[in-house]
């Protein structure tokens, strides 16, 4: 899916014809008294010329410091994913064994241009549930799962055995990882994570990284069973302040998401 950034890749704009089309300004002279003014940077070098032409694929325009965009055509949609979901296209062999994806949830809701073009901004495994973007975005799943972006993700973690203070520990330390799955060996060590009890077998745990299975890979290292996994919130944007049952989903606006995950 084009959008108008994408188109800019292969043209040049004025930066007045930018910043009428972004949405920030209500009117031409608004856009023209912040360019006098040199409230305007591209690239961080302050533009006072409003025949300034510039590739707003290749550079960054800032309001007084807040970065401003293009208007998109890509859509953004907030999941409340479902236990028995995997989050990938179905397979000869999934649909042999009668999996579920995340993404048959959309198929009858969405234009099918927009079905073919989905994808989820990470993944959560089959059986976690909970907050879950899906979008057409290319650009946001790398943003989001960027390992350097540091992206809190908070989860309920309900487990077998009571959690011990030294699991506690652990895990706030990070997790020297070591486990065998399906014959084959992974390790890795987990960076220092928040946790807090809510009571004996259930806890609140916020990482800032992804890796395959971690959570319940680091409760196994521990000596533990994760028997539930629920995604609460990404860092500022929080699940039940969107009134989802399980299976249910809604529109999101990009800047919700960048106001409430990179702000």
């Amino acid at each position: 899916m084009n959008t108008p950034a994408d188109e800019g890749i292969h043209m040049k704009l004025r930066i007045h014809q930018f910043l009428s089309k972004c949405g920030e300004f209500s009117s031409k002279g608004d856009v023209k008294q912040a360019i006098w003014s040199g409230d305007i940077t591209v690239n961080d070098s302050i533009v006072k010329h409003i025949a300034y032409e510039f590739n707003p694929a290749k550079r960054t325009v800032k309001y007084r410091g807040k970065e401003l965009f293009l208007p998109s055509n890509d859509v953004y949609f907030l999941l409340n994913k479902p236990s028995g979901c995997i989050c990938s296209r179905l397979n000869s062999q999934e649909l042999e064994h009668r999996k579920a994806s995340v993404y048959e949830i959309f198929r009858d809701e969405v234009e099918p241009s927009i079905y073919e073009s989905l994808i989820t901004v990470g993944r959560l495994d089959e059986e976690t549930t909970g907050l879950l973007l899906v979008t057409t975005d290319g650009k946001l799943v790398h943003s989001v799962t960027e390992p350097d972006k540091k992206i809190k993700k908070t989860y309920r973690v309900e487990t077998e055995e009571e959690i011990t203070e030294a699991q506690l520990e652990s895990i706030r330390q990070g997790v020297d990882v070591s486990v065998t799955e399906y014959g084959s060996l992974e390790e890795f060590q987990t960076r220092p994570a928040t946790i807090e009890l809510e009571h004996a077998t259930s806890a609140v745990l916020t990482i800032d990284e992804g890796k395959k299975r971690q959570i319940r890979r680091m409760f196994t290292t521990l000596g533990n069973h994760v028997t539930h996994l629920h995604r609460l919130s990404t860092e500022k944007m929080v699940l039940k302040d969107y009134n989802l049952e399980p299976g249910q989903f809604c529109t999101i606006k990009r800047e919700e998401i960048d106001r409430t995950l990179f702000s």
